[in-house]
């Protein structure tokens, strides 16, 4: 009896491994999706959903805080930490049910529950899981990232790393939070809110380090505003443990000590103890070095998402996920046109802190490298909806010279919902004139956006350019 070979097998049922295999069976593709854990991984079970259930929870308590300042009677008596994991998880658990319906109904989609390792033998590719190999046409390394630990001792009550952070079942008085990118800033934003008392601790000398100074510089006066506090240039050279609190050592020779101590200087590819490189697949500190087509140094093999280098944001999985599941349709013929792999500069980036901060393109010292470039930065004090939803912040236009926008930058609260149409304008490579002849809803915060490029146009309306 002739072994039965699929299309194309996937490990991992995260962001990009899912999206592959719901593409796949789109496009008739047969396909096989091995997964030990739970469907949708890091970013629905213990990253951005939950994460912004958090922050969603703190910023409701900035309201009620400060509903007198608006004529309301509303206080904030504090939290219920156990509750709040409650409906987070309830939000989860919806949006998981959603997504194994979609999965068990997809046609041409098998299912493979268990811990897998890829497989290159004479036989040909596949993904062993158990006694049994899967075998495929293709195979999709799609495994996702696990937190950095700095090689301190995690124990999950004193010294934690973001997953804990979001299973609290009460909350700290006092915090120390490692690292001020992405994650760090978003738990100590809702922490601060919800009434912990939070340190971050950066080794760079800026908070987000990967967005613009400018941008970097608003978030640290908000957060100095809010009672954050920051040490920069330091490392951690160390971490205890004790039965009531948790104590950093600093490379400067100085202690700090709290409550607990939450590690979050990013993330790390889970590619260990997978099979890649014994299958041939080539590594790079753990990272799965591909082409531009997504495929590793093993002919047939692709990696997707957070095991390649780049930033490592869900919408990037998704997006890798659907290019290999085309990929492969094309090659056997089910696809007409072969795909375009998305660019990472395309990639929308946010940080969900208070005030939020939303990105798109290229950074001015960036775009500077390609020419001559000018900007604009229109501030939220001039915008209505800002003013009403009492945030301050601005946004900024880059553009090259005589050419197209090629950057968009901002910080405030609510931006996040403004990136989608600085991603259509960055992606399309539209000028600031063409952005001028749109109209922007009145008040919006959108309108921010369009007074920018009405700027660089030449055509400023409520501001001089």
């Amino acid at each position: 009896m002739t072994e039965h070979r699929h299309d194309l097998v996937i490990l991992g049922a995260g962001s990009g491994g899912y999206a592959a295999a719901l593409r796949a069976s789109q496009l008739g593709v047969d396909v096989a999706l091995v997964e030990a854990d739970l469907l949708g991984g890091t970013c629905l079970h213990r990253g951005c959903i939950p994460t912004k259930s958090w922050l969603h929870a703190a910023e409701v308590a900035d309201h009620a805080r400060e509903g007198s300042s608006m004529g309301l009677r509303t206080s904030y008596d504090g939290v219920d930490a156990a509750g709040v994991v409650t409906w987070s998880e309830g939000i989860v658990d919806r949006l998981y049910k959603g997504l194994g319906g979609l999965v068990k109904t997809s046609p041409g989609l098998t299912r493979v529950e268990g811990w897998g390792t890829l497989v290159s033998d004479r036989a040909g590719l596949g993904v062993q899981v158990g006694d049994r190999v899967v075998r495929g046409r293709n195979v999709l390394v799609a495994t996702g990232a696990r937190p950095k630990t700095l090689g301190l001792t995690i124990d999950g009550q004193r010294i934690l790393t973001s997953e804990h952070a979001l299973k609290l079942q009460e909350l700290p008085s006092t915090a120390l939070v490692i690292g001020g990118g992405v994650i760090g800033a978003e738990i100590a934003s809702a922490w601060r809110s919800l009434g912990v008392e939070v340190t971050i601790v950066e080794a760079l000398d800026r908070l987000v380090p990967a967005e613009e100074p400018d941008i970097s510089k608003a978030l640290l006066r908000a957060f100095t505003k809010r009672g954050i506090t920051t040490r920069f240039g330091v490392k951690v050279t160390g971490a205890t443990a004790g039965a009531n609190s948790a104590t950093l050592v600093l490379d400067d020779g100085s202690q700090l000590s709290a409550d607990v101590v939450l590690v979050a200087v990013g993330r790390e590819p889970a590619t260990n103890n997978l099979g890649l490189a014994e299958a041939g697949v080539t590594l790079d500190r753990g990272w799965v070095r591909v082409n531009d087509r997504l495929m590793t140094s093993v002919r047939g093999v692709f990696a997707a998402g957070d095991v390649v280098p780049g930033p490592q944001l869900a919408h990037r999985g998704f997006a890798h996920g659907m290019f290999v599941a085309e990929v492969v349709a094309h090659q056997l013929g089910k696809l007409d046109i072969s795909p375009t792999l998305p660019r990472d500069t395309d990639l929308p980036r946010v940080t969900y802190a208070n005030p939020e901060i939303a990105s798109v393109g290229l950074t001015k010292a960036a775009a500077q490298r390609m020419g001559e470039v000018t900007s604009f930065d229109y501030p939220l004090g001039g915008n209505g909806r800002s003013l009403i939803k009492g945030t301050s912040g601005f946004v900024r236009v880059v553009r090259l010279v005589d050419g197209p926008i090629v950057g968009v930058h901002m910080i405030g609260q609510g931006v996040s919902e403004v990136i989608g149409e600085a991603q259509l304008v960055t992606g399309w490579e539209a000028l600031p004139e063409d952005v001028a002849e749109l109209l922007h809803g009145h008040p919006t915060q959108g309108e921010a956006f369009g007074e920018a490029c009405l700027a660089l146009a030449g055509r400023p309306l409520h501001m001089h350019a």
